[in-house]
C-alpha cells in the first residue's frame, strides 16, 4: 500500500499524544490571513462611503451581507463535514474569499459589493468549522491551548487587516484591494498541504465518536447552557460589531482625527484583542474555562461604561483594555460547548462561529440604523452595558477539573 509523505506535516496527535504544534501553526497562519482579508471590508468602509454615497445603514448592510452568508452555511457545512470530513474544502473555500476580493475591487455598483462581500462570507463559512476540527484533532488534548492559538490567528489577522489597508488602500484607491488576493492564493497552498495531513488521520468513520450530550448533565440542563452560551456570544459580538464597524467613524466624529489615525487606534484594539485570545485557552486548561468566561464577559463592563466618557489618551487605553479582556472568552466558550456535545466538533464549531459572524452582522446593520437615528456615540453608550449579560455565567455547571489539578 502506497503511503503518504509526512514530511511536510507531522502525525496525528490525538488526545493522549503530542501535540502537533506545525498543523496548528498552519492553520494558525491560514486564519490569520483569513481574517486579514476580512476585516479589510470594514478598513475601506470611509472609502466605500464616500465612493458610493452611502450612508450608515447601507455601511451596516454591507457588514450584514458579509457576516449573515458566513452565519447562515457555517452550521450547515459543520453538520455535513461531521459526518463527511472533505480534507480539500478549505483549499477550495479560500477560492471563494479570492474571488471576493477581486470583484470587491472594480465593484461597480452597490449591489456588487453586497455580491463581493458575500462570497468572502461563503469562504470564511468554510474554512472556520473545518479548520477548528483540524485544530482539535492536532491539540494532542490542550483543547484550549490549540483552540487559541487557532483563534489568535484569526485576531492577529484582524488586526492586521486595517493597518494594511491605512498604508495600502487608502493611497492607492479601491482597485488596490486586488493585492490582498495573493493571501488567498497563499492560503489555497498551504491549506492543500494542510488537506493532505488531514486526509490520512481523521478518525475512521467507525471509529468517530457518535453523537451525544455531556455524560453527567441532563438533556435540559445541556439545552439551558447552550441558551447561555448564545447569550454570552450575543453580548460579545454585538459589543465588537460596534467596534469593527463603527469604531473608526466614532473617533472622526468624536475627537475630530484623521482616517489614517482612526485606523491605526482601531489596530490597537485588534491587536490587543489578538494577545487576549492567545491567553484565554492556555488559562482555560489551567484554571477551567467557566472562570475564564466570567473574567472576559462581565469583568469587561466596568471599562466598557467609561469609555463613551473617555478622552483620546483615555479612550486608546481602555479599548486595549477592552480588547485584552473581551478577546479571551471566545476559545472557552467554543471549548466549553463542545464539551458539551461530544462528538459534534465540527457542528459545535460552525454554530458557533456561524453566532458569531451572524450576530456581529445583525448587530452591525441595527447599529447603523441607530447611529443615523441619533449619534454614533449613542451606540457606544447603549452597548457599553452588553457585558452585563455576563451574569448569566453564575448559571453554568462547572465540566472540566483545572488541568493542574488532573491526576
Amino acid at each position: 500500500m502506497k503511503k503518504v509523505s509526512t514530511t511536510t506535516l507531522p502525525q496525528p496527535a490525538h488526545d493522549t499524544g503530542a501535540t502537533a504544534f506545525r498543523v496548528l501553526a498552519a492553520i494558525s497562519f491560514c486564519h490569520l490571513l483569513n481574517d486579514m482579508m476580512q476585516s479589510v471590508v470594514p478598513a475601506v468602509y470611509p472609502i466605500l462611503k464616500t465612493s458610493y454615497h452611502l450612508d450608515y445603514t447601507q455601511i451596516g448592510m454591507i457588514t450584514a451581507s458579509l457576516q449573515i452568508t458566513a452565519s447562515l452555511l457555517q452550521p450547515l457545512v459543520g453538520l455535513y463535514t461531521d459526518a463527511h470530513p472533505k480534507p480539500y474544502s478549505l483549499a477550495i473555500g479560500m477560492g471563494f474569499t479570492l474571488t471576493g476580493l477581486i470583484l470587491l475591487s472594480s465593484a461597480p455598483s452597490y449591489l456588487a459589493i453586497l455580491i463581493a462581500v458575500a462570497l468572502v462570507g461563503v469562504g470564511s463559512a468554510v474554512f472556520h468549522p473545518e479548520s477548528s476540527r483540524i485544530a482539535r484533532l492536532a491539540s494532542g488534548g490542550q483543547h484550549g491551548l490549540a483552540q487559541s492559538l487557532f483563534q489568535v490567528g484569526g485576531n492577529a489577522g484582524s488586526a492586521t487587516g486595517p493597518l494594511l489597508a491605512a498604508f495600502i488602500v487608502l493611497p492607492k484607491g479601491q482597485s488596490s484591494i486586488a493585492w490582498f488576493s495573493i493571501a488567498a492564493l497563499v492560503s489555497i497552498l498551504i491549506l492543500t498541504q494542510v488537506g493532505a495531513w488531514y486526509k490520512t488521520h481523521h478518525p475512521p468513520a467507525a471509529k468517530r465518536a457518535a453523537p451525544t450530550r455531556h455524560s453527567t448533565l441532563s438533556p435540559r440542563k445541556v439545552a439551558i447552557s447552550m441558551s447561555i452560551l448564545i447569550a454570552l456570544i450575543f453580548s460579545k459580538y454585538i459589543y465588537l460589531a460596534s467596534f469593527s464597524a463603527y469604531y473608526i467613524f466614532y473617533l472622526i466624529d468624536k475627537f475630530h482625527i484623521s482616517v489614517l489615525n482612526a485606523q491605526i487606534h482601531l489596530f490597537l484594539f485588534l491587536g490587543a484583542a489578538a494577545v487576549g485570545t492567545f491567553a484565554g485557552g492556555p488559562i482555560g486548561d489551567r484554571i477551567g474555562r467557566k472562570y475564564v468566561i466570567w473574567c472576559s464577559i462581565l469583568g469587561v463592563l466596568p471599562f466598557t461604561l467609561l469609555l463613551p466618557h473617555a478622552n483620546l489618551l483615555w479612550t486608546s487605553v481602555l479599548t486595549v483594555v477592552i480588547g485584552l479582556v473581551i478577546a479571551s472568552a471566545f476559545s472557552a466558550i467554543l471549548v466549553y460547548a463542545q464539551d458539551l456535545v461530544p462528538g459534534r466538533v465540527g457542528a459545535i464549531s460552525g454554530v458557533f462561529f456561524g453566532l458569531a459572524f451572524g450576530v456581529a452582522g445583525i448587530g452591525a446593520a441595527m447599529l447603523g440604523r441607530l447611529a443615523d437615528a441619533t449619534s454614533i456615540t449613542l451606540v457606544y453608550q447603549l452597548c457599553a452595558y452588553l457585558p452585563a449579560i455576563g451574569l448569566l455565567t453564575a448559571f453554568l455547571p462547572n465540566l472540566e477539573s483545572p488541568r493542574n489539578k488532573k491526576t
